[in-house]
């Protein structure tokens, strides 16, 4: 792995920064989309752009889960001086995106109502939720190899270079959002074809890198290992959950919504969705910052390093969880302003009072994404999925559950911060059983 040596220190911020980067970058993707068809079309299509939502995070977490997987892989075959297998595992992981992101396609086109409803799409939504998964599914190999490459030219030891294409990337759907959206007024589809083909551009800038001279990872010839293949589904597919956990939460909560309250306050979580899904992204930032590193120096059988990097982990995490409570609170109203529109008073007050009791959930996150992170980098995936699997679908739908019998449509917006608090516990029994097992960390 190309490591500059400096410091540890050095090295986790090398790769902890850029990571933070493109997290922001991939989050801003739909933010920037729901921006742009509010002001462009409607109140109401942004609530059928977030009904489409899930789907757009299930394309993530899938790339995740094979990005992940491969990425620990690779990162250990490398630490072992192995690099000709880290290349057969880099193309067998390419491919294997390829095949799984063409089936994807094949049925979203096929059954693009019946998705729809499942999502929650209603009678005024239904048409913007189909437009806009079915645009998103025509592109859903360059969404996946996208993601997927963004994490391997990070294991390849260029996270700065990654950080730089991703940028570019959303720059470029900034442009095109307000091209097809505002200026020919194409409306949902405009905003999920911009989206799309910015995806396209984005793989073929990765390409460039990865057909180079400088990478460890070219495409070579091997031979299909069906025991390989599980063994890097097994170790990513805990960080794939955790990635779908923000789509599984907006598909749970959309649904709550429309039994307990009414369509309207759907705008109202599309945006707090839209802030949510940036501080969990960083969280994974964070994670899959140091998942190179520590798979790395895992492979090397250097504890006291990948103990350390979780130090670091833990400690930038928890600040910027904070400090991301404080700075969203304060921004609340501002923000709101921004999606919906003046005339909508009692949308806009509603939407802040929402906004600033969901964030309580901001503060405990952090924790419970990196150490399920970091059991991944390790190759604990039983860990790791019990974290990803609690805080990503049963202590929210416990949490729903229970509040809205208890409180009606008022117990929504304190769900999420219950569900958090239930997985920190949990995760904080898995990590003092892993300390008792490797003792002082």
């Amino acid at each position: 792995m190309k490591l500059e040596g400096k410091s540890l220190k050095h090295d986790f911020f090398r790769f902890i920064i850029p990571s933070l980067m493109a997290q922001w970058v991939y989050a801003l993707y739909t933010m920037i989309d729901g921006l742009f068809v509010a002001r462009g079309v409607s109140e109401l299509a942004l609530s059928g752009v977030n009904i489409a939502m899930p789907f757009v995070t299930l394309l993530f977490s899938v790339a995740l889960m094979f990005a992940v997987g491969s990425s620990t892989v690779i990162a250990i075959l490398l630490g072992q001086k192995n690099e000709t297998q880290a290349k057969e595992v880099f193309t067998q992981n390419i491919l294997t995106v390829i095949l799984v992101s063409a089936l994807v396609t094949a049925i979203v086109l096929w059954k693009s109502e019946a998705i729809a409803l499942f999502l929650g799409a209603t009678e005024l939504t239904i048409e913007y939720v189909r437009t806009y998964i079915t645009t998103i599914a025509g592109f859903s190999v360059f969404f996946i190899c996208s993601y997927s490459l963004e994490i391997l030219i990070k294991t390849d030891g260029y996270p700065m270079k990654a950080t730089v294409i991703v940028t570019a990337g959303a720059v470029l759907n900034c442009i095109l959002d307000y091209l097809f959206v505002i200026v020919f007024h194409k409306g949902v589809w405009g905003a999920a074809f911009a989206t799309g083909l910015s995806q396209l551009i984005v793989v073929l800038l990765y390409l460039t890198h990865f057909c180079s001279s400088k990478t460890h990872m070219k495409p070579v010839r091997f031979s299909p290992s069906p025991s390989l293949a599980l063994r890097t589904v097994k170790i990513g597919l805990s960080s794939g959950i955790t990635e779908f956990s923000a789509g599984i939460v907006i598909f749970l909560f959309n649904h709550a919504i429309l039994t307990y309250l009414n369509e309207e306050f759907i705008v109202s979580y599309t945006i707090v969705t839209y802030v949510s899904t940036i501080i969990v992204m960083s969280m994974a930032g964070i994670a899959q910052g140091i998942q190179p590193l520590v798979s790395y120096y895992y492979g090397r059988k250097m504890s006291d390093k990948y103990h350390k990097l979780l130090k670091y982990a833990l400690a930038f995490g928890s600040v910027f969880s904070i400090t991301a409570f404080i700075v969203s609170r304060m921004i609340a109203a501002p923000l709101v302003g921004l999606f919906i529109s003046p005339g909508l008073k009692e949308l806009r007050r509603a939407s802040v009072s929402v906004f600033c009791t969901f964030s309580y959930s901001f503060l405990l996150c952090g924790f419970n994404v990196i150490i399920g992170g970091f059991f991944t980098a390790i190759e604990y995936p039983k860990s790791a999925m019990a974290i990803s699997l609690g805080r990503g679908f049963f202590f929210v739908a416990l949490s729903l559950r229970l509040l809205t019998a208890l409180f009606g449509g008022e117990g929504i917006w304190w769900a999420a911060a219950l569900a958090e608090g239930i997985c920190l516990a949990l995760t904080s029994v898995l990590f003092l059983r892993y300390k008792n097992r490797h003792g002082q960390i």
